[in-house]
């Protein structure tokens, strides 16, 4: 639907990513390679805070809420609307207790394409300034019949107003670094008052390869201007 934000790149190593968020590197033996098309289900690195340290872990992308009976509906639940997140049964309890950070390089929407036939043209949003792009995210613990976790997560989305509106409607919702503490501290009172739409002029889209249309290409030719 034309809600998603459903894929991304992710190319710096796990060390980069701990320094730059401040956390411990827990991610590393999950997170060998850069993802250039990273795409629900797939583990990524998230920030968050367990015990009283901010840690760097691998989360499967779809958040499956802890009464799910089927892990299956967290590929539907790669997204949370900003509008709805504290009231929808899947995301609130998440909202409430469990927030994290969701680093990337950028993220990628598509438009149709010139034809009835063409396919559709995607294009990499990325901070201009070369900068981390970091997505407000929740974080969701769900157990199989033998008690054996899955972490997953989910990324926060807004209406997208400007300059880079008429490519997409919706935009992640990011986080400045003077947010982050607050964010990933569950006591804070009022979270979404943190949060501020990706775009704002920070951002620059260019048109990319229709490669990265098919999930199984990956490599950083998808991110080459084209």
């Amino acid at each position: 639907g034309p809600d998603v934000c459903g894929r991304y790149a992710s190319t710096r190593g796990t060390a980069d990513l701990a320094t730059l968020l401040g956390a411990q590197d827990e991610a590393a033996p999950v997170l060998t390679e850069p993802d250039y098309n990273v795409a629900p289900t797939k583990p990524v690195a998230a920030a968050l805070v367990r015990g009283d340290t901010r840690r760097l872990v691998a989360l499967r992308w779809g958040l499956v809420p802890s009464w799910a009976k089927d892990p299956k509906i967290g590929s539907r639940l790669i997204n949370a609307r900003v509008e709805t997140v504290a009231d929808k049964p899947a995301f609130r309890s998440a909202f409430r207790r469990r927030r994290c950070l969701l680093p990337a390089d950028g993220y990628y929407e598509w438009q149709p394409g010139e034809g009835p036939k063409a396919p559709k043209q995607p294009y990499f949003f990325r901070p201009a300034d070369g900068s981390l792009l970091v997505m407000a995210g929740l974080y969701e613990v769900w157990h199989d019949a033998e008690d054996r976790p899955m972490w997953t997560c989910t990324v926060l989305t807004t209406e997208a107003s400007d300059d880079l509106g008429h490519l997409h409607d919706r935009t992640p919702m990011v986080l400045a670094p003077a947010a982050w503490d607050g964010w990933l501290d569950a006591s804070t009172a009022d979270p979404l008052a943190l949060l501020t739409p990706a775009i704002s002029g920070s951002l620059m889209a260019f048109a990319v390869s229709t490669a990265v249309n098919n999930v199984r290409n990956n490599g950083p030719e998808l991110l080459e201007p084209c």
